[in-house]
């Protein structure tokens, strides 16, 4: 049996930000009776966003942390990657949900969500090709 219990702690914690994510989209939607769509509302196309966005980047970004568990027992390096996609996950949700335009945290996050993407497949590939040198 494979444990994976680095990426189970970021992969539960990112599960309940969507989830809370999911509640803000839902809550908005019922106060402001829109059943489809965004009905023009400017505060839910943010917030359709937001889920959207978090949708797009934190599977892939979960399947490499998850690999590079599996391939290395370099602990550290996981938590690295981790938690700088969860912070950078927080980041832009906060920036985009409460701004239209550019913010440090929308910046912010997206570099961290980036960075992460960059460096776990950077290190998946570094690792296959490596690996059997070692």
């Amino acid at each position: 049996m494979i444990v994976l219990p680095v990426t189970a702690f970021y992969a539960s914690i990112l599960a309940f930000i969507y989830l809370y994510i999911s509640a803000l989209v839902i809550i908005h939607r019922r106060s402001n009776r829109i059943g489809v769509g965004d009905g023009g509302d400017e505060v839910l196309q943010r917030l359709v966003r937001v889920h959207g966005n978090f949708a797009e980047y934190v599977p892939l970004t979960l399947l490499l942390l998850a690999i590079l568990e599996i391939s290395t027992e370099i602990p550290w390096l996981i938590h690295l990657f981790g938690a700088s996609l969860v912070i950078g996950r927080v980041l832009h949700a906060y920036g985009l949900r409460h701004s239209v335009g550019a913010t440090w945290q929308r910046v912010a996050g997206m570099m961290l969500t980036l960075m992460s993407l960059f460096g776990l497949a950077s290190a998946n590939l570094t690792l296959i090709y490596w690996l059997p040198f070692l």
